[in-house]
């Protein structure tokens, strides 16, 4: 399996690293014209054979023309092959090592690029890559042994023809470059109006339930016209100079076909050349007009290519936010977690200020708060999601960033409030740590995990059961069935540390007493960090730490904290209050609620 990291993210990286594959289709290339040089010499005896009357040297000529053109036919579509293969190769290593750099870049970089960007960069670029080193390549290598063949057969025939049939070549090189640095340019500003565009269409699919609930359908479709027009301006801008460029080319490969008629033709009326030497000289000529005319289509690829790399390497230039440790992996992960004196900013904002907690390994706590009071963070801080500075949190009483990511990662298990999942099928979802997600003893698995989160008999009654697609991200389903299906893949990874962010926050309270049985029993076997605004959940760890914007104001057991007059005390009345208030309001409503149906007569019509 190819490595990822060894992947070159350079053009010239990776030149070097395809070196041999062009070597080979270079070596294809020369030969075929290498042969088409010698056709045109064997063309030219040939004809003057069939001129001065010698018939049977002419048919041998023929012959050798036949088996000549038969190889060249065979060594072109090999050279073909072996570069487009070449381009592809290039296109396969690079989206591997998109995809790997990508998953090691933090929220920051997210900021500053889109996930439309992205996409766009990691298919249309990429697309345009892989042309760059195949067609491109191709094109570019033949196109310089064309030249070099058709010149040499025209110097050998008459060195006084091929000077005036190059007379238009100077004005078309300065036209060349003219072209060339504009397409570039036009190229990569109509990338960025295609990633813009990618990046619209990518949000209005996301939020289409959004989008619809405001009746903004009108709104977003003019959004989108000017973003797509603007791409569309651009894109056209690069077709009207290539549409330029190729009658230009065309017109002055032209110029230089009249130049060797006129003058040619006036060397074989007067003797000087023969007309076997003509026809060869024509047939090297003729050679020329193909490269000659697809010049622009040909640089335009070029450029394409180079705009679209430059636009990769920002994303393989950009700094990852985390970045693993060296220190070997310890053989196992008990589960002893500690944070030490931790603090984070956002800019300038303190999400978290001097926090400091420890859970030994087995045990549980809850971390307790007001929303915004930093307790979503600490939980993306703990498996380093987000960027933590050394001697902060130990795992085991080790630094956690000294230890390889993937340690990490694999020891701390985190489900997210906002509950995320996979455009797949339920089980699919939840066998997500699984390596294999569809075998039977995965899905008993996965049954479980599901029953622990207690959305099992909710599952079963889908009509695909563990079969059912949730669509774009769960929207198949309700905020509570997404939350408790994140929660129970969280619970089939079994990790040595848990950390739930609130997994209660869309379920209704019997459902809330369930997980709660199901969260005790995860205590018996691992750590575990439940992040939570309810008292009732937090009663159920060993101990409690309470957050108020980002610092530790409060830390106790449920009876400690509840018999003291802090904020902790303060959310168990308020909790206790609600609950009293909707147990209330319940049964008024059982006691408003008619015993019996009631049927309704119409009145009968008085005498």
């Amino acid at each position: 399996m190819l490595d990822p990291q060894a992947v070159p993210t350079t053009l010239r990286g990776q030149l070097r690293r395809h070196l041999g594959t062009w070597v080979w289709g270079a070596i294809y290339l020369l030969t075929f014209n290498v042969m088409r040089a010698a056709i045109d010499l064997f063309l030219k005896r040939g004809v003057d054979d069939l001129h001065d009357g010698r018939f049977g040297d002419t048919s041998r000529v023929g012959l050798l023309l036949v088996a000549l053109t038969a190889v060249a036919v065979v060594v072109r579509v090999r050279s073909r092959v072996v570069l487009f293969n070449g381009g592809r190769d290039v296109e396969y290593e690079l989206r591997g090592a998109l995809l790997a750099k990508l998953h090691t870049l933090g929220p920051s970089f997210f900021r500053r690029m889109s996930v439309g960007e992205v996409m766009s960069r990691t298919t249309n670029d990429l697309a345009q890559v892989r042309l760059l080193f195949g067609f491109g390549a191709l094109n570019v290598v033949n196109t310089t042994f064309a030249y070099v063949s058709s010149l040499f057969v025209m110097l050998t025939l008459s060195p006084r023809l091929t000077f005036w049939s190059l007379v238009i070549y100077p004005p078309l090189i300065l036209f060349t470059r003219a072209f060339s640095r504009s397409i570039f340019l036009r190229t990569r500003e109509a990338q960025d109006a295609l990633g813009t565009m990618s990046d619209r269409v990518q949000t209005n699919l996301a939020g289409v339930r959004v989008v619809r609930s405001f009746a903004f359908e009108e709104q977003e479709s003019r959004k989108f016209d000017v973003v797509n027009r603007d791409y569309l301006e651009k894109s056209l801008a690069i077709a009207r100079i290539r549409g330029s460029m190729a009658p230009m080319m065309g017109m002055l490969a032209t110029l230089g076909t009249f130049v060797v008629f006129w003058y040619g033709g006036r060397l074989v009326v007067r003797g000087e050349i023969s007309p076997g030497t003509f026809v060869a000289f024509l047939s090297a000529l003729g050679r020329l007009a193909w490269p000659t005319m697809a010049l622009g289509f040909m640089l335009a690829i070029v450029q394409r290519g180079r705009a679209s790399f430059s636009r990769l390497e920002e994303v393989f230039v950009a700094e990852p936010e985390v970045v693993s440790g060296a220190a070997p992996a310890p053989a196992r992960v008990e589960g002893k977690l500690e944070v030490r004196n931790l603090s984070f900013k956002h800019g300038d904002r303190v999400i978290l200020d001097d926090v400091s907690l420890a859970v030994p390994a087995g045990g549980s706590l809850a971390i307790v708060g007001r929303t915004g009071s930093g307790k979503s963070t600490l939980a993306s801080l703990l498996p380093r999601l987000l960027p933590v500075a050394p001697g902060r949190v130990f795992l085991d009483d080790r630094d956690v960033c000294d230890l390889p990511l993937e340690v990490v990662r694999k020891s701390i298990g985190y489900a997210q409030q906002d509950a995320f999942l996979f455009s797949t099928t339920v089980g699919r979802n939840v066998g997500f740590p699984l390596d294999n997600p569809d075998t039977p003893d995965a899905i008993k698995k996965e049954e479980h995990a599901l029953a622990e989160a207690f959305v099992l008999d909710e599952v079963r009654r889908f009509d695909g059961g563990l079969d059912t697609i949730v669509g774009e991200r769960g929207v198949q389903l309700s905020g509570g069935q997404r939350q408790r299906i994140a929660l129970a893949r969280a619970l089939l990874r079994e990790p040595p540390v848990l950390v739930l962010d609130d997994p209660l926050s869309a379920v209704d309270a019997k459902t809330e007493a369930a997980i709660l049985e199901a969260i005790e029993r995860q205590t018996r076997a691992r750590t575990v960090l439940l992040i939570t605004h309810r008292v009732a959940a937090a009663s159920r760890c060993d101990s409690i730490v309470v957050l108020d914007e980002g610092r530790v104001v409060e830390r106790g057991t449920h009876e400690e904290l509840s018999a003291g007059s802090g904020l902790y005390a303060r959310f168990a009345r308020e909790q206790a209050v609600a609950s009293e208030l909707a147990d209330l309001a319940k049964h008024d409503a059982d006691e408003l609620a008619p015993s019996a149906p009631i049927s309704v007569r119409p009145l009968e019509s008085r005498p």
